[in-house]
């Protein structure tokens, strides 16, 4: 019998196709700066536009796992909540590619899902604050869906939880061990988000549970 979505347990490893689709970001990836607490696990995402003129939008999101304890992994305090620990708790009873096997075991620890935003244009775009509001209702859409719109939709509301007005354009943070100007949302009761200008038009925009960031060096690194 044929099953429809299984993997074979020699399937490629996304991860790889998704490293070299990096090399096609006219500018360096932008993270969080090397901390315990947070592993970068080459989790990239990369979107883009096309054009007659060729790529016109490109954005690299980065998601990290998060260890609350990271002295002591096997610390219970390091495990996710229990309902992505009861999805991964059956096993199929055929064979599984071992880089998706990788992938479900690390669903047992918190995901800082699509985090860091770099986003470049080849035109300038509108603002650093849109990009920023973007990205902050975009994991709030995502990842609080039933905090923000308890029992609805997300998508049925007609107005974003957070726009560029709310945006604090004061703010310092750093990039590269420099501080430089830049812009947050330190008013959601969910998320805190912060990003910078970079060069060539681009921007920086991380966006962070505020339930964690006690554990979280905020801070810029160009990322390898």
């Amino acid at each position: 019998m044929d099953w429809v979505g299984i993997l074979p347990e020699d399937a490629p490893d996304p991860r790889v196709e998704g490293v070299e689709s990096l090399k096609r970001m006219p500018i360096p990836v932008l993270g969080l700066m090397p901390q315990p607490s947070l592993e970068d696990t080459d989790s990239v995402s990369l979107n883009s536009v096309l054009d007659d003129r060729g790529y016109s939008e490109m954005t690299a999101s980065i998601t990290y796992t998060l260890w609350r304890n990271p002295d002591d992994r096997s610390d219970p305090v390091n495990l996710a909540d229990l309902e992505s620990l009861r999805a991964i708790e059956e096993v199929p009873p055929w064979s599984r590619p071992p880089w998706l096997i990788e992938q479900v075991e690390r669903m047992r620890y918190p995901q800082l899902w699509e985090a860091v935003r770099t986003t470049w244009h080849r035109e300038p775009h509108s603002s650093l604050e849109s990009l920023l509001a973007d990205h902050v209702n975009h994991i709030l859409m995502n990842q609080f869906r039933e905090e923000v719109w308890p029992g609805g939709k997300p998508w049925e509301q007609h107005a974003p939880v957070v726009t560029g007005r709310m945006v604090n354009s004061r703010a310092r943070t750093v990039i590269n061990g420099v501080e430089v100007p830049g812009a947050e949302v330190d008013t959601d009761p969910f998320v805190y988000g912060i990003g910078a200008r970079l060069a060539d038009g681009a921007v920086v925009t991380a966006v962070l549970p505020r339930a964690e960031l006690e554990r979280i060096q905020v801070r810029f690194t160009t990322r390898n």
